[in-house]
C-alpha cells in the first residue's frame, strides 16, 4: 500500500508540473508579440509539453493491478523444427535488447539449447518500472516467415514461438497462489549451460514439477541449489497465478458468449523477412516495415498501440454489458 501511495503521489506531481508548464506557455504566448527569439522558445516548449503529455497519457493505459510488477518471460518453441528454435533465440535477443534500451535489469533463469541451433525454451525476468504492464502486450504466439538459413534449397519457411508474460509476485501477493508441498516433485541435476566449472560439476540445477497442472519450471543460473530452488518457486508461482487469471478470464468469456480460440497457431504478430519486410500486429493492425529495428528491440510502437487498443476493447465490453438484454 505504501508503495502504491508513493507512486500515486508521483503521478499527481507529474501532472501538476505539466499543468503549470502549460499555463506558463499560455502566458508567454500572450507576451510574445511577434518576437522571433521568443516565438522559437515557445515552439520548443510547446513541442516538449506535447511530448510529455503523450508520455503521461500512457500512465492512464496501465489498468492492470500488477502493471508495475517485474515480468517473468518464458519463450517456447512451436512448429518449425530447427527454424523455430532459432526463432526462439531471436525473440529472446529482441526482448533483452528492448530491456537494455529501457535501462531495465534482466536475469536469465533457464535456457534449453536446440539440437542444431537456437533454443527450445528460455525463461528470464525483466525488472524495471511497469515491466509487466509493458510486456504483457507480447503474450501470445509470434510467427516468422523467411528464407531459412538452414535450408540448402533456400526455401521460405514459417515458424512459431510462444511468448508467455507473467507478473513476478511480490511477498504481499503470494498469498493469492497456494501450493501444497505434496503437489511438487523436485529434481536436481547438473547444469548444462555456461557458468564455470563449479556450476557444471555439481547438481545445482533445479527442476520443479507441479503435479496437478503438469507445469514444469527449471532454474540453473545460480551456483547455489537453494537459490535456484527459490527462483524456480517464484517462477512457478507466477505461472500458476497466470493460469488462475486465464481460467477466470475464460469463465467470463463463456458467460459473455465470447470464447476466443486458443490454438497454438493463432498468432498475435507476424514477422516477414522475405520476400518483403514487414512486422504486423494482428490485433491492432499496426505495421512496421523496418523489421531489423524491431528485432533489435524497437517494439515500443507495438506496445503502445496494444495498450490503446486494449483500453478501447475494455471500454467496448463495459459498454455492451450495460445494454438491456
Amino acid at each position: 500500500m505504501a508503495r502504491e501511495a508513493a507512486e500515486h503521489r508521483q503521478l499527481i506531481a507529474a501532472w501538476d508540473r505539466l499543468e503549470r508548464r502549460a499555463r506558463d506557455l499560455i502566458e508567454l504566448d500572450e507576451l510574445a508579440h511577434g518576437d522571433p527569439d521568443l516565438d522559437r522558445q515557445l515552439a520548443e516548449e510547446r513541442a516538449a509539453i506535447s511530448s510529455e503529455l503523450r508520455a503521461r497519457e500512457l500512465d492512464l493505459l496501465f489498468t492492470d493491478p500488477y502493471a508495475n510488477h517485474n515480468a517473468v518471460v518464458t519463450l517456447s518453441v512451436g512448429q518449425g523444427g530447427v527454424e523455430a528454435q532459432d526463432w526462439v533465440e531471436m525473440l529472446m535477443r529482441m526482448y533483452l535488447k528492448w530491456a537494455e534500451r529501457k535501462g531495465f535489469e534482466t536475469e536469465i533463469i533457464e535456457t534449453s539449447p536446440g539440437e542444431e541451433a537456437g533454443l527450445k525454451s528460455a525463461t528470464f525476468i525483466v525488472r524495471g518500472p511497469r515491466a509487466y504492464g509493458l510486456l504483457r502486450s507480447e503474450h501470445g504466439v509470434h510467427r516468422l516467415v523467411r528464407i531459412s538459413p538452414f535450408d540448402q534449397n533456400h526455401r521460405r519457411h514459417t515458424s512459431f514461438a510462444l511468448v508467455e508474460i507473467m507478473p513476478e509476485l511480490e511477498s504481499s501477493d503470494e498469498s493469492a497462489v497456494v501450493i501444497n508441498p505434496q503437489d511438487l516433485r523436485i529434481d536436481t541435476y547438473r547444469s548444462t549451460g555456461a557458468g564455470g566449472q563449479h556450476v557444471n560439476k555439481t547438481d545445482s540445477a533445479i527442476r520443479i514439477t507441479h503435479l496437478p497442472t503438469g507445469i514444469v519450471v527449471t532454474c540453473q543460473n545460480e551456483r547455489s541449489q537453494m537459490k535456484n530452488r527459490e527462483t524456480a518457486m517464484k517462477v512457478l508461482k507466477a505461472r500458476l497465478f497466470q493460469r488462475q487469471q486465464q481460467e477466470a478470464a475464460a469463465q467470463r468469456d463463456q458467460i459473455r458468449g465470447q470464447i476466443m480460440p486458443a490454438e497454438f497457431g493463432s498468432q498475435i504478430r507476424n514477422y516477414v523477412l522475405q520476400p518483403y519486410t514487414l512486422v504486423k500486429d494482428v490485433r491492432t493492425g499496426l505495421e512496421v516495415g523496418n523489421t531489423q529495428a524491431v528485432l533489435d528491440g524497437d517494439i515500443d510502437p507495438f506496445i503502445e498501440s496494444w495498450l490503446r487498443w486494449r483500453l478501447g476493447q475494455n471500454g467496448a465490453v463495459a459498454s455492451n454489458s450495460k445494454q438491456p438484454r
